[in-house]
């Protein structure tokens, strides 16, 4: 499992704005091979900025590369340059790969052998 994330600084008072966005846009994932989930994430509200977080699930980081080499990537970024109004700099990306999974009910799973 591959986990990618974006974070965002957005302006103070323009979180609803920026939620609105996201909500609104056209949504090509679903589509793609590997998907998994999406969650856009409200975090703490500091004094300069409000922090959100986008939040893909990817069966495997080979998945997610194919991704973002796709017209569908393309197509869910094209407008990326027209809300630089709404955040501070750009985007974070971190990139995450699975190590160990714990359900609600209990059971487990290991992904990938831990870090020596």
């Amino acid at each position: 499992m591959y986990i990618a994330m974006n974070r965002f600084k957005v302006e103070p008072g323009l979180g609803k704005d920026f939620e609105q966005l996201w909500i609104a846009r056209e949504v090509h994932l679903h589509k793609e091979p590997g998907f998994v989930s999406f969650h856009l994430l409200r975090g703490p509200e500091r004094e300069d900025h409000l922090l959100y977080s986008s939040h893909t699930v990817w069966r495997s980081f080979a998945d997610f590369e194919a991704w973002t080499k796709s017209e569908s990537f393309r197509k869910s970024h094209s407008s990326a340059g027209t809300t630089k109004k709404l955040y501070l700099g750009h985007p974070e990306f971190e990139g995450f790969e699975a190590i160990q999974e714990v359900r609600a009910d209990g059971s487990k799973s290991v992904f990938a052998a831990a870090a020596e």
